[in-house]
């Protein structure tokens, strides 16, 4: 079991390091579980009390995989991860093939319940024309990895896997996300000009993200690590949206050093030379476990201590972390923005915003996830120096929609005009103020929504760089008026589908 176990982790470690980028990042939190010794110890007394190997392994990750279901948020959205680990374990131990994605000589269009992110990341894309799932919302990893290696995915189509036998000719509209099943010979000849539209634009030469009539509109990258910002400014990034700072903390016992972090900081600025940078400090607390910060049981974590509130509560921590971006500020030339995670008001605002200032940082900012930081904009872009829309969360916390659950998947839709109007008060307030409004959430990499954004009044829209040609060539189509009509068409919709409808005939 434990050489199962081991091999399984290094198998995942391999296929991360050959997929790279977020997938890389997705596949080593899924080997860590493998060489979790709870898990082992676990499997090893069921073993002791007569369960043989496989069977063993079933249970005790069923165990763990409820467990963290139960805990919600970024735990839950582990879940799937889990099960694929312990079929991978289970396959070693009985000597047969790990599961996986059916091979086909022929190109397809790939219908699952669900994929494991080792199949995602590792899909053959020249066969892979296109993947559909029943489970996952749009922030699924499944979502995700589809998104950063450019696969077309519609995810959460619920009952489609019964319906459909192998060798049904189907069409998958991501930016529609609608899926057609025999569609007749002018359907399909119409999504083969949109396919060849696309890899045009891919191929269009690299300029800055703007409008019709010259208003610029920065795309920026969303990056989890420095040795992501190579492809990101191959494809284009004008800067960073969001660096995601999680990596160096997840994965460790004890809080990574003040050297350790401006080593990592330094890195990343510097290869955005003279670009901007947006820092988000760590995003972490009850759905994130961390024991040097909170692993406190929560009745219900994505409702808890999380973000600059856990953060408040382990105070050293966060100073330990500005003091690091300060340093590596200093030694680049990067522009350099520093933002917390979860702010709700002005005096977490106030709160944070002095604290970074204390610490030698030039520009500070809020991120808003909670519907009160848009009920309140006036007042937080009275403290900050800047505002980024994380729609992921925001959605959730908006509808009361765990984003990881299918169940509620329907809900997790930036385009609802209930999470616009959130938007737009932001936006609005950013207007008043003076102070720039940035997207940093999925909801930028929607090609059509990016112009309904800018409507409602965001000045940078940051993604995964794979989103970069289809925004831009999307932005190029309107003006700023346009933009604006669109995005009060969709305002007035009553449904997402509504919003979506309304802003494409505005």
């Amino acid at each position: 079991m434990r050489d199962a176990l081991a091999h399984v982790a290094a198998e995942l470690s391999d296929r991360g390091r050959t997929a790279g980028g977020e997938a890389q990042e997705v596949l080593e939190a899924a080997s860590l579980m493998a060489q979790d010794p709870a898990l082992a110890d676990d499997v090893a007394t069921r073993i002791g009390q007569g369960t043989n190997g496989e069977r063993a392994v079933h249970d005790a990750f069923e165990q763990f995989k409820t467990m963290l279901i139960a805990l919600g948020g970024y735990m839950a959205e582990r879940a799937t991860d889990l099960d694929d680990v312990s079929q991978r374990v289970v396959a070693r131990l009985r000597g047969v093939a790990a599961p996986g994605v059916p091979e086909s000589d022929e190109p397809f269009i790939l219908i699952a319940r669900d994929l494991a992110p080792a199949d995602t990341a590792t899909l053959d894309l020249e066969r892979t024309l296109a993947l559909v799932t029943q489970d996952g919302g749009p922030t699924s990893h499944t979502a995700i990895l589809a998104r950063s290696k450019s696969i077309t995915a519609v995810v959460g189509v619920v009952g489609l896997l019964a319906e459909v036998p192998d060798g049904t000719r189907v069409v998958v509209d991501a930016k529609s996300g609608i899926v057609v099943l025999d569609p007749s010979d002018d359907e399909v000849e119409a999504a083969r000009v949109e396919a060849r539209t696309r890899a045009e634009r891919a191929d269009a030469p690299l300029t800055e993200g703007a409008l019709a009539d010259g208003t610029k509109v920065p795309l920026l990258a969303n990056v989890g690590r420095p040795e992501d910002a190579v492809k990101a400014l191959e494809l284009g990034a004008e800067g960073v949206g969001l660096f995601r700072t999680e990596f160096l903390f997840l994965d460790a016992k004890e809080a990574p050093s003040v050297a350790s972090q401006t080593d990592s900081y330094t890195r990343m600025l510097q290869a955005f030379e003279g670009k901007k940078v947006v820092v988000r400090v760590l995003d972490a607390g009850a759905d994130k476990p961390l024991a040097f910060l909170n692993d406190a049981e929560e009745e219900n974590p994505a409702l808890g201590l999380r973000g600059i509130r856990a953060l408040r509560a382990s105070e050293q921590i966060l100073r330990d972390q500005l003091e690091a971006l300060a340093a590596a500020d200093a030694a680049t030339n990067a522009e350099l923005w520093v933002m917390a995670p979860m702010i709700a008001n002005q005096e977490e605002t106030e709160y944070f915003v002095a604290l970074g200032r204390e610490l030698g940082l030039k520009v500070v900012g809020a991120m808003a996830e909670v519907p009160s930081i848009a009920v309140l904009a006036d007042q937080v872009m009275a403290a900050a120096d800047f505002v980024s829309i994380g729609t992921n969360d925001l959605t959730q916390y908006t509808f009361a929609a765990d984003r990881m659950l299918g169940t509620v998947a329907s809900f997790q839709d930036p385009w609802h005009p209930a999470v616009l109007r959130l938007v737009k008060m932001l936006g609005d307030a950013g207007i008043e103020a003076g102070k720039p409004v940035g997207v940093c959430g999925e909801a930028a990499a929607d090609p059509a929504l990016a112009v309904v954004l800018v409507g409602l009044g965001v000045s940078s829209l940051s993604m995964s760089p794979a989103a970069f040609a289809d925004v831009r060539a999307e932005l190029l189509e309107v003006t700023l008026e346009q933009a604006q009509a669109k995005a009060a068409a969709a305002l007035l919709a009553s449904t997402a589908a509504g919003a979506r409808d309304a802003a494409a005939a505005a």
